[in-house]
């Protein structure tokens, strides 16, 4: 079976430009991906509806409401174009689709070469990334280099195609998330995941919350793509929206989420805190931290009368972290929706749309087993044979190039940790900004450490 090839950052590709190549016809099955395209392209919407009004305050939108993609704006963006919420899915979906399933290296190898490279961004690159996701990739990085210090005659391209098996052999650890990391950052790029695993709630669930873990480590940015992530897969599955907002949803999942609980705040806006008739007035925020995120998201799919276009734009018009907000509204409305209600004015325009509902198409063929064994995995041919071990995430080291250890691992301590240095300097440039808009959420951080000529300061939340 010929499938969709993504290129290397060394060729250069905008999104737009990379070949396409359905899936066969007979692989395919119209209901669910009309709920996969609609969540892919759902998603992107919400985030170049929201992309021109980035870090806006939440009078600004009472002022000057977004009813319409805009060009110009935060980014100077063309209408249509899209922010790091698509660009890191892309990523995330790409992995899946050519991995055949879920590679945490390869994942995060891809969002650095998006950092380093502007690799599946709409512009070519990487303009807009918030503080949490920055200091996991600056810490994957770090990791990178201190194995290839390590392995000496290993370059950063051998570092990058090796997969996560053997890494995993090496001792590398994957999770690069600091521990306090509760951005809403892993959350919008959620997606991909549930939606590929869409036929094993349990392991969509389970694996929803391993995406997150690689960039943030606070349990609550973790439990929210779990819980997310159910919600997507029941959309897929044609359950109502009155089960979705239920607050009982969790309860009558409880299965699907396995032997860990969700934290406590998450089971709070399970339970329905974000049923406010008055949103924004009754604490509703369109904040970059993971908990209110989920909230500000579920709100708008609450209040939407069962329209796309009315929910999306009442999740960017909560003002702050609007594309972020509308990107997550986008993903579960979508899923429910399906992409024939949404906007075709909106998805005529958004960029490289065909790409994006190409990638749908097969997210969801290579989600059914049937296929997905069809043909072996795109990837670079390894140097080694594969682990069959279960995918985890184990404590073992050998502190050896995979180009020579045997498959068998001999179990050590981990050096390749967080803890393992106290310097988190980045290796690579830093992304060009731009001047911009204060949010007037107190609590936000600096997007980037970079000081700026401009009296304007970005801000992202802890993202």
């Amino acid at each position: 079976m010929t499938t969709l090839q993504f290129p290397s950052p060394k060729e250069n590709l905008l999104p737009a430009q990379i070949p396409l190549v359905s899936p066969p016809s007979q692989s395919l099955d119209s209901t669910k991906v009309d709920r996969f395209k609609g969540s892919l392209m759902g998603m992107a919407v919400g985030d170049a509806l929201g992309a021109s009004v980035e870090f806006r305050p939440r009078q600004y939108l009472l002022d000057h409401p977004v009813s319409n993609m805009q060009s110009g704006g935060t980014w100077g963006l063309q209408a249509g174009e899209w922010t790091d919420d698509t660009s890191m899915a892309l990523c995330l979906a790409s992995s899946l689709i050519s991995f055949r399933g879920f590679d945490p290296y390869n994942q995060l190898v891809r969002y650095k070469w998006w950092y380093k490279f502007g690799y599946l961004s709409s512009t070519g690159r990487c303009f807009d990334i918030g503080n949490a996701t920055r200091s996991a990739l600056d810490e994957f990085c770090r990791r990178q280099n201190e194995t290839q210090r390590r392995w000496r005659t290993v370059n950063e391209e051998q570092m990058d195609s090796f997969t996560f098996d053997e890494m995993r052999r090496s001792g590398f650890d994957v999770n690069c998330g600091g521990q306090n990391a509760n951005g809403n950052g892993a959350l919008m790029r959620l997606a991909p995941v549930p939606l590929f695993y869409y036929r094993d709630p349990e392991k969509a669930v389970t694996l929803s919350g391993e995406s997150a873990r690689l960039t943030h480590g606070d349990q609550r940015a973790i439990d929210a793509c779990r819980y997310y992530g159910a919600l997507i897969v029941a959309a897929v599955h044609g359950e109502s929206k009155e089960k979705l907002l239920s607050p009982n949803f969790y309860s009558e999942h409880r299965a699907w989420f396995g032997k860990n609980e969700l934290h406590d705040e998450i089971l709070n806006v399970a339970s329905g805190s974000f049923s406010k008739k008055d949103g924004y007035d009754k604490g509703i925020r369109g904040s970059g931290k993971s908990v209110q995120a989920l909230e500000a998201a579920l709100w708008a799919f609450y209040k939407d009368d069962n329209s796309f276009e009315k929910g999306v734009l009442k999740a960017v018009n909560l003002g702050d972290d609007t594309d972020t907000t509308g990107a997550i509204y986008g993903q579960l409305a979508g899923a429910h929706y399906g992409f024939n209600r949404i906007p075709s004015k909106w998805t005529q325009q958004l960029y490289a749309k065909n790409l994006i509902s190409c990638i749908a198409e097969w997210l969801q063929s290579l989600g059914d087993s049937r296929f997905a064994t069809q043909s072996s995995p795109q990837q670079t041919p390894t140097r080694m044979s594969q682990s069959n071990q279960p995918q985890q995430y184990p404590n073992h080291n050998t502190s050896q190039n995979p180009l020579k250890i045997a498959s068998n691992p001999t179990s050590y301590q981990p050096i390749l940790t967080s803890s393992s240095t106290a310097a988190r300097t980045s290796q690579y440039s830093t992304p060009n900004t731009k001047p911009g808009f204060p949010t007037n959420n107190s609590r936000s951080t600096a997007k980037n450490s970079q000081q700026h000529s401009s009296p304007w300061i970005w801000y992202r939340h802890e993202q």
